[in-house]
C-alpha cells in the first residue's frame, strides 16, 4: 500500500495544483471519483491491465468510458497517466486528491459509529467539540454497531477516538493481563 501511496503521490499533486490554480478542485474532483471509480472496476481493470492494448488505446478506452464526465484536462491527465503506465493509480491519486482539497478548505470527514442512533443534537455537539480541536470544519457521518455497547468510536483521518465501552473493557483485559 505505501508503494501505491508514493507512486501516487506526484500525480495528485500535480492534478491538485492545476485544479487549485484554475479555481476547479469541485469538478476536478468529480472527475477523478468517476475515472477512480471505472478503473477499480473489476472488468474495466483486466481490459486496461491488457499488454495487446497500447497506452493510447489505454487512454483511449478509458476516456470513452467516462465520456463527458471528463473535461479536456482530465482526459490530458489520463493520457499522462497512460503514457507512464499509471492508470491503475487512479483510486489511489483520487484519495490523495481529496486529502489534498479538505487540507485547502480546512475541512475534515468524521466517522461517528455509536451503539445507539444518534440524535442531531448529540451529533451536533460531537461535530463542534471535533471542530474545535482539530481547528477545521467538521462533515460528520454516523453509523451504528451494537457492539460497542454503549459510547462512540470516532474516525478523523488517521485520528481515532475509542470512547465505546467494548473498547474500555478490551482496554482494562489488557492492564489486567500484563
Amino acid at each position: 500500500m505505501a508503494e501505491l501511496s508514493t507512486l501516487a503521490r506526484p500525480y495528485a499533486k500535480a492534478a491538485f495544483e492545476y485544479a487549485r490554480d484554475a479555481g476547479e478542485l469541485a469538478a476536478w474532483e468529480g472527475q477523478l471519483a468517476t475515472a477512480a471509480a471505472v478503473v477499480a472496476d473489476p472488468a474495466m481493470a483486466a481490459m486496461l491491465g491488457n499488454p495487446a492494448l497500447t497506452n493510447e488505446q489505454q487512454a483511449n478506452t478509458l476516456i470513452e468510458v467516462c465520456g463527458d464526465a471528463l473535461a479536456i484536462p482530465a482526459r490530458n491527465f489520463v493520457s499522462i497517466l497512460a503514457d507512464n503506465k499509471r492508470l491503475a493509480l487512479l483510486p489511489e491519486i483520487y484519495s490523495q486528491f481529496a486529502l489534498f482539497k479538505a487540507n485547502q478548505e480546512k475541512s475534515v470527514d468524521v466517522e461517528v459509529i455509536s451503539a445507539f442512533d444518534l440524535d442531531d443534537a448529540a451529533r451536533d455537539k460531537i461535530a463542534a467539540a471535533l471542530g474545535k480541536k482539530l481547528e477545521r470544519e467538521v462533515k460528520v457521518s454516523t453509523s451504528t454497531d451494537e457492539n460497542l455497547l454503549g459510547g462512540v468510536l470516532i474516525r478523523a483521518g488517521d485520528l481515532v477516538i475509542d470512547g465505546s465501552v467494548r473498547g474500555r473493557l478490551n482496554k482494562l483485559a489488557e492492564a489486567m493481563n500484563l
